[in-house]
């Protein structure tokens, strides 16, 4: 689309704007008529630890909010010399999960608890065999479960729970309402009645009965609302909270908010049956749309959420990935400069990298692990980095490289292998995005080897959770009753380019046996965290 083109759709209020408050920024994403991003702006902040609790006032998210739209703002004027008044649609997304408490008369009871919390061990515990299903840690009900048995003061005064997003869609709209995707990290779902677990809501009920609270349980949560909802218009105080200058008009429809998981699904074009999407970077997350509910739960394991309209998704979640390697990378960066080595990053990297293509399949006897924290998938609750190689090993670079991509890989592996080997869960492809794709034939090609599976990269995936939720926004809009994927396939991907790599017999055959070395090994990573302080 020309910039003059861009221009009069903006200043004729057809653009679509997405905001999603990330850990470490908050990003608005403005997009087109043809969903494409043309004008963003962000803002960066970091979470608190205040009195052993990971928070961000209500200061810095109103903060935040007003900057990165008028970052995003500015940019508009800056490409197309048009001031932004109007707009088609909108819509808000964060960080999943956490506990945000408030009061009948809308005062916060406590500091946000965010998803990095790891105090509601045994709340998550015993909801989760009281359910019979995966309520982790970071999910709002263990947060609040967590604060009953040990009797903080503020619960008999909770009124209302959300996640952040939902709280700031209710500050921009009025309404309390959270997207499906995002209300499945508060309580577990129904996903035929598209709404909370009644059996549960009851049960939980049931299990706090004697403490004779003023509140239902039921009565706490936001409504839960399906992508393609109206979830209502901005007022004139939520303009005002978005626009410091005023010259946003209120009235502008918002569609339900979401979480990062629901808007990296929309983003990846994974939110059918039999798609999938992974995630890897610092940590590495797949997330699996299921054709039916698992026979178990797997506590500590699997996650079950939502996709933003419905679909039942498993999650299988590692705290490490790619921070072990790069470490050693820098080291072996070191010693080349050391050498009189000239050269970029990405070179080092990519040169690095390359080499684990020409290793021995199985990595020749080498077995790191990558664990700079603890991986409850594997049952250990901290880490020591760690590198074992067998006696007989092939020793050489090409090799020490790919067992570090494959370790990289391990903990993931572990989970994912519940869902195809316990479950039979089928998957025709993972999209992929996130470090460890920058050098995307390599990434694509481990990944491929290591999920049995094929592997592809969209060319419009690093655009991320914001765009995400711009395009669900467009589809509240623009779906015309269309199921999601069905709009996402026919508006957003039909056009976009794509790198796919179908797995090696050879490859997938050295990663299982690998594996094999890796999951026995496991013992000594257990041995390292107990003896080496």
């Amino acid at each position: 689309m020309t910039l003059q083109k861009t221009a009069d759709e903006i200043k004729n209020g057809r653009a679509i704007l997405g905001i999603e408050f990330g850990s470490t920024r908050i990003k608005a994403v403005l997009i087109n008529t043809q969903n494409e991003p043309v004008a963003q702006g962000a803002f960066d902040w970091e979470n608190s630890l205040v009195n052993g609790i990971w928070t961000y006032s209500l200061d810095e998210i109103h903060h935040g909010l007003t900057t990165a739209y008028a970052e995003m703002k500015k940019d508009v004027q800056n490409k197309y010399g048009v001031k932004l008044t109007k707009l088609r649609a909108m819509g808000i997304s964060a960080m999943m999960h956490g506990y945000l408490a408030f009061d009948k008369k809308n005062n916060l009871l406590v500091p946000f608890r965010t998803w990095r919390n790891t105090i509601t061990g045994e709340a998550s515990t015993k909801l989760s065999n009281l359910f019979n299903y995966p309520v982790p840690e970071r999910w709002s009900i263990s947060h609040l479960y967590q604060a009953v048995l040990t009797n903080e003061p503020h619960v008999n005064d909770v009124a209302f729970i959300t996640t952040l997003a939902g709280y700031v869609h209710w500050q921009l709209t009025g309404r309390k309402v959270l997207g499906m995707g995002d209300a499945s990290g508060m309580f577990p779902i129904d996903t035929a009645a598209g709404t909370f677990n009644k059996k549960m809501l009851a049960q939980f009920s049931n299990l706090v009965a004697d403490r004779h609270y003023n509140w239902k349980i039921e009565d706490l949560f936001p409504q839960v609302l399906s992508a393609g909802n109206n979830a209502g218009t901005l007022t004139k105080e939520g303009a005002l909270l978005l626009d410091a200058d005023r010259d946003l008009e209120s009235g502008i429809p918002l569609c339900p908010p979401e979480g990062d998981a629901g808007t990296g699904m929309t983003a990846t074009n994974s939110v059918a049956k039999r798609t999938g999407n992974v995630s890897a970077g610092t940590s590495v997350f797949a997330m699996v749309v299921l054709e039916k509910n698992l026979a178990k739960a797997y506590n500590g394991q699997i996650d079950l959420v939502t996709t933003p309209d419905g679909s039942l998704t498993a999650m299988a979640h590692a705290n490490n990935c790619t921070g072990e390697y790069d470490k050693w990378i820098k080291l072996f960066g070191e010693a080349a400069s050391a050498l009189g080595a000239k050269f970029d990053k990405g070179r080092l990297y990519d040169t690095l990298l390359e080499l684990a293509l020409k290793g021995d399949k199985d990595c020749g006897g080498l077995i790191p692990y990558n664990y700079i924290s603890g991986e409850s998938m594997t049952g250990l609750a901290s880490g020591r980095p760690l590198f074992v190689r067998t006696q007989n090993c092939s020793f050489n670079l090409a090799n020490f490289m790919r067992a570090q991509l494959f370790t990289a890989l391990g903990a993931l592996r572990t989970g994912m292998d519940i869902l195809f080997d316990k479950e039979n869960v089928k998957l025709d492809t993972l999209i992929c995005q996130g470090g460890f794709f920058k050098t995307t034939s390599v990434g694509l090609n481990i990944m491929a080897a290591a999920m049995h599976t094929p592997c592809a990269a969209l060319s419009t995936a690093g655009e991320g959770g914001p765009w995400g939720m711009a395009l669900l926004a467009s589809y509240m809009v623009n779906g015309n009753g269309r199921k999601l994927e069905q709009f996402l396939n026919e508006e957003v991907f039909s056009s976009s380019k794509s790198t796919t790599v179908q797995p090696a017999p050879a490859d997938v055959e050295g990663f299982n046996q690998f594996f094999i070395r890796y999951t026995k090994g496991l013992e000594v990573e257990k041995s390292a965290v107990k003896n080496v302080d």
